[in-house]
């Protein structure tokens, strides 16, 4: 079974994927491979250079995130030229991790997409299930604050340039709300779980 991950900054989505993860679930984490198909030595990377000019190397030959970001932040067509070389980079070695969790856990498998943009990248059809991890603004604001040391409006900033919660809410169909501890979400997820594993049978 495929299951597509998201959740809006500070959610609690990482902690919720770690659960999964406890529980048996392969994940497939978006983020470190968006890092590792750019990593140095591979065509990702050559492909981004010859994109945007060897001042997004860093001096040991690796990429110099920062100076991509300088680049393509507020910058749409930037933006889409860098993302026209990594998602297709991203989805091969997804798709390639899915095929070994099949092979070592047979069909039964639960395969977790963990990504971050599931919403504005309009990927959700892709999924047997969306399981959106869910919480208020002003909960992550909170979060934001006391554990990442932003302000309050480099939070809001933030949770601006994402998808709305409406919006990841009507691609979800099962959606995690974590308000509550740590042990909540564990009893949360474990439900989460059940209904997936009773869907696919």
């Amino acid at each position: 079974m495929r299951v597509g991950l998201t959740g809006g900054v500070a959610s609690g989505k990482s902690t919720v994927a770690a659960l999964l993860a406890e529980a048996g679930a392969v994940i497939v984490d978006a983020d470190r491979l968006a890092r590792e198909v750019v990593e140095p030595g591979t065509p990702g990377l050559e492909a981004v250079v010859a994109s945007f000019g060897a001042g997004v190397l860093a001096e040991d030959g690796g990429l110099d995130r920062p100076a991509l970001g300088r680049l393509v932040f507020g910058d749409p067509d930037a933006r889409a030229r860098l993302e026209a070389i990594i998602h297709p980079l991203v989805r091969a070695r997804g798709a390639e991790l899915e095929e070994a969790a099949r092979a070592e856990h047979g069909p039964d498998a639960l395969v977790v997409h963990d990504i971050p943009l599931l919403a504005e990248t309009g990927r959700a059809g892709e999924f047997d299930a969306v399981l959106v991890v869910d919480a208020p603004d002003d909960v992550r604001i909170e979060r934001m604050v006391s554990t990442r040391g932003w302000t309050p409006e480099e939070a809001a900033a933030r949770i601006a340039a994402q998808a709305t919660r409406e919006a990841r809410l009507a691609v979800a169909t099962h959606v995690v709300e974590n308000t509550g501890t740590r042990e909540d979400l564990r009893e949360r997820v474990a439900a989460v779980l059940a209904r997936l594993q009773e869907d696919a049978r």
